[in-house]
């Protein structure tokens, strides 16, 4: 399944009726990825909705991303002359009202009627609103039947499940693609007592320590949030700085540290923290997140290829990369990437692996990471770096070092974590985002 080829036009805004608001922003955040190549997330971070209509636009737009590909089939399938040309918004109006039809509890008259309105309130998509307004009581009436003819990997872009397909095997590859159709829970890593929270929070302790829980509202408003009792961080993510083992007063490096849960974890663990990143915007966050969890850190702003400093006990290098193991959380990385991206990050990861050599102390640990599942970006590069760097030795990742979690080792000792690990009866508590990590150690 091929990104459906309909191009993106600029968003509008339409009248200020009741729900028509956060339509409006989700139709407005889906063209922004489509035809802007902007992430999902950034639609959103100045907008002025109440956090109800905030919140319910975020989800339409996760929805028809995390769907796009079924969406896109389905209105292929009823658009035969293809989406009209000049006609403004038109897509993303549609896309998002079919995902409200298709996969959320959503009266479909009301999806229908809003979308309608948002196409009569732009001068370029107006023309069309009956053609919307024919296509989406077409998608209502026949909803059962043209999902059933979908198959879960209609939501993968080809290219990319054909990947999995060739590294992991067909079965491995077609749960991936199945797990990353389901909003995932949200995670949190906590300074202490996982249980305690895990109970007030009515989540669950996972095997890694992570508490999980199902709350899909503001993270403000959760408890402990304000009082700086624990941070948002993917399981899986929370796994690569548990390789370091024990680091209380220990020098350790964070690179590529922002937006900082990393670097929580190891200044939690009594570490003396340098967090490095080039962004100074996304450092901000990491200073702000580190003021509330009262933790302490060194905070560097650098290109940490030009980066010197004395070498340090342990190094963690959380490497740019295609963000593929993300899709769960960030579906719009699915179809905003594409091979040529994965060629062009691992030539960086490469060079930023070489520079880490001389970061490290003889006797000190390397763990570099990626939340990507691409052999490129991982595997490839270690087998690289080891053999370009004779005093370098791996140290295979053991079960107790991320709480035995089944199949998140590879025969060669890396952790691979995949989307469709941590199987739960609810799809929602299921799962964890793909991320690769190896540890390594320096020749004393």
């Amino acid at each position: 399944m091929n990104k459906p080829p309909f191009p993106a036009r600029r968003p509008s805004s339409g009248p200020g009726v009741p729900g028509l608001a956060a339509r409006a922003l989700a139709m407005k955040a889906v063209e922004g990825v489509l035809g802007q190549d902007l992430a999902l997330e950034d639609a959103f971070d100045d907008a002025s909705l109440d956090a109800r209509d905030l919140g319910l636009a975020r989800m339409i737009a996760g929805v028809s991303m995390r769907r796009y590909g079924t969406i896109g089939t389905i209105l292929s399938d009823l658009l035969a002359k293809g989406m009209p040309r000049k006609s403004g918004p038109l897509e993303a109006i549609l896309i998002t009202a079919a995902a409200q039809i298709l996969f959320l509890d959503v009266p479909d008259r009301a999806a229908v009627d809003l979308a309608v309105r948002l196409a009569r309130g732009d001068d370029r998509a107006q023309a069309f609103s009956g053609l919307a307004n024919a296509v989406l009581r077409k998608i209502s009436a026949g909803k059962e039947e043209l999902l059933a003819a979908l198959p879960p990997e209609a939501d993968t872009p080809s290219w990319l499940y054909k990947r999995w397909s060739a590294q992991y095997g067909e079965a491995t590859a077609a749960a991936i693609a199945a797990a990353q159709r389901v909003e995932p829970s949200l995670d949190l890593s906590v300074k202490a007592d996982a249980a305690g929270w895990a109970d007030r929070l009515g989540g669950r302790v996972l095997p890694t320590g992570s508490v999980r829980t199902a709350h899909n509202g503001p993270v403000r408003a959760l408890e402990g949030f304000e009082a700086g009792q624990w941070w948002v961080q993917d399981a899986a993510a929370a796994l690569p700085a548990r390789l370091l083992g024990d680091v209380a007063g220990l020098r350790v490096a964070d690179l590529c540290a922002a937006p900082g849960g990393k670097t929580a974890q190891v200044a939690a663990a009594g570490a003396k923290v340098t967090a490095v990143d080039r962004s100074a915007a996304r450092l901000q966050r990491l200073t702000e997140n580190l003021k509330r969890l009262d933790l302490k850190a060194d905070v560097v702003t650098a290109d940490i290829l030009a980066w010197k400093a004395e070498p340090f006990d342990a190094v963690i290098l959380d490497s740019p990369c295609s963000a593929t193991g993300t899709i769960r959380r960030h579906p719009d990385v699915a179809w905003s990437k594409s091979a040529r991206d994965i060629g062009a990050v691992a030539d960086l990861q490469r060079r930023m692996l070489g520079r880490m050599a001389s970061l490290v102390k003889p006797g000190g640990l390397l763990v570099y990471c990626t939340c990507s599942l691409e052999r490129e970006e991982g595997e490839e590069q270690i087998a690289r770096f080891l053999e370009g760097n004779q005093d370098f030795t791996l140290e295979p990742v053991r079960p107790d070092d991320i709480g035995g979690i089944e199949g998140a080792i590879t025969p060669e000792g890396f952790l691979r974590t995949l989307p469709s690990l941590l199987p739960d009866p609810d799809p929602v508590m299921a799962g964890m985002d793909g991320f690769f990590a190896a540890r390594m150690r320096r020749k004393g």
